[in-house]
């Protein structure tokens, strides 16, 4: 039940980011057609990008609270994954768009500059998103989603976006016309880099990788057990905000089943408490010297 509540949890995020952006991506786009503001214009289609891209994992996490089902037995959870992969190819498609319209700017410059309501405009965006990134983070930790932890980021990225927005317009007021598309381009940038970061990690989850430094730990915590002679083996991947451990150990031979179980409903306990692992099939073997 745990996961699931996890997970309803985490929806609170996705519409905190949901609602900051409709507002701030509807301000941004008026405010820069009427101060002419290539910068506050990307950094409006940006929060668009994101307001598609929070839609998205609002659904991810909807679909990963169905419980399982006749072709789903263990649930949906990775929904929440796949809606962080979406969410990337939406971000890098309008951050490509974003960068060809810059450089077209860049190379036929406007000679008006950027009124100076844009760059206060970028600047309480920032405040804003900072803000939105702080829930999100604190959020993502305590429910342990992983396509809110990617949300969290964007919401990082996007304040730093608003204020390379900001520090543009503020150039083209002191005459540098060109600091403004520029600042634009950078922006561009920045939307691919987040774009990639969520794509690089959503895609070695869906692969099953599973950071090496975090499965060592848990090995360890296995080993720990007085009663385990030697942990053979030991995998893990996740599944959405899931973690799944198999792992194979070694114990007395003449130990009877029910010693055995009692040994692995142990370590389940403590790789729960200690590792927030609510999945873990522990294979239990003779320990042979020889091997």
């Amino acid at each position: 039940m745990s996961d699931y509540h996890n997970l309803k949890q985490g929806e609170k995020g996705a519409w905190v980011s949901i609602i900051a952006y409709l507002i701030l991506a509807t301000a941004k786009i008026l405010i820069a057609s009427i101060g002419n503001s290539e910068a506050l214009r990307a950094d409006g289609l940006n929060n668009t990008t994101d307001v598609v891209a929070s839609v998205a994992v609002l659904i991810g996490l909807k679909i990963s609270r169905k419980p399982p089902d006749e072709d789903h037995h263990y649930g949906h959870f990775r929904a929440e994954t796949i809606a962080s992969l979406v969410a990337a190819f939406i971000m890098m498609t309008v951050g490509i768009e974003v960068l060809i319209g810059t450089v077209q700017d860049i190379l036929t410059p406007s000679n008006s500059e950027p009124a100076l309501l844009t760059a206060w405009t970028a600047i309480a965006a920032a405040i804003v998103m900072f803000g939105v990134y702080r829930y999100n983070l604190n959020l993502s930790k305590k429910v342990d989603s992983q396509a809110l932890m990617a949300a969290a980021q964007d919401n990082k990225s996007d304040a730093l976006v608003s204020i390379g927005a900001a520090v543009g317009i503020f150039g083209s007021q002191l005459g540098f016309v060109w600091l403004d598309p520029l600042a634009g381009f950078i922006v561009g940038l920045i939307i691919c880099k987040t774009a990639w970061d969520i794509f690089s990690t959503a895609s070695h989850s869906l692969t099953d990788g599973f950071d090496e430094d975090r499965l060592e730990r848990i090995r360890q915590t296995i080993g720990e057990h007085p009663d385990v002679l030697a942990v053979r083996d030991v995998k893990a991947r996740l599944q959405g905000n899931r973690t799944l451990v198999d792992a194979i150990i070694h114990v007395d031979p003449d130990m009877t089943i029910k010693q055995g179980h009692i040994i692995t409903d142990e370590l389940e306990d403590k790789l729960e408490v200690k590792h927030r692992i609510f999945y873990a099939h522990i294979h239990i073997e003779p320990y042979d010297e020889d091997e």
